[in-house]
């Protein structure tokens, strides 16, 4: 009887730990999408970014963390085609006066701080990292069962990328590119 007792205990506490530990959701990368918008005087150009790899965490069913790798040398046009432009843009983003692949080939976005606002949604303190350089985001993303989503902006200057920036170059005229992006992502896991 005390055997039993002493099984029953532990299978208890057993149990009761692993409700309490954080379950990770690995996100499929494959079918996971990052959409981005620069913005320039003159209009705007749209592409996509891939995912390396990325896992949200839980505990209890409520989001408590998340971590991602994206592949930089990923980064596509969508809104050109091939021979009008296309190549020559998705280089220039690539190149050192954008996001520098050939030396930074990922980008990492850490979460730090996640707050329930009720109904799947939460806000989340990330440290976005780009170009080896890591400065905290703020965004609401919303979570069912088998996907999230959001949608935020970045300030491409705090990551050293100043090309065409009319916060530290004069005289730009129209070439003037937006300081910040646009990210819409949709995970899947």
């Amino acid at each position: 009887m005390k055997n039993l007792k002493t099984i029953a205990i532990a299978l208890l506490v057993t149990f009761g730990t692993a409700v309490a530990t954080a379950q990770g959701k690995k996100v499929n990368v494959e079918k996971s999408k990052i959409n981005w918008v620069g913005k320039k005087v003159t209009g705007q150009h749209e592409g996509t970014i891939s995912f390396q790899d990325g896992s949200l965490e839980f505990k209890s069913n409520k989001l408590v963390g998340g971590s991602f790798t994206v592949n930089m040398t990923s980064v596509n046009v969508t809104d050109l085609k091939a021979g009008e432009g296309k190549e020559k843009l998705e280089g220039h983003l690539k190149s050192p006066d954008f996001f520098g692949t050939e030396k930074y080939t990922t980008a990492s976005l850490d979460f730090k701080k996640v707050t329930s606002k009720g109904k799947g949604v939460y806000t989340v303190t990330a440290d976005l990292t780009i170009k080896g350089i890591t400065k905290p985001v703020t965004f609401d993303i919303a979570v069912t069962a088998n996907s999230a989503t959001t949608s935020f902006k970045v300030d491409r200057t705090k990551y050293d990328i100043k090309y065409g920036s009319g916060s530290f170059f004069d005289n730009l005229g129209d070439k003037v590119i937006s300081d910040e992006f646009d990210l819409t992502v949709n995970l899947q896991f």
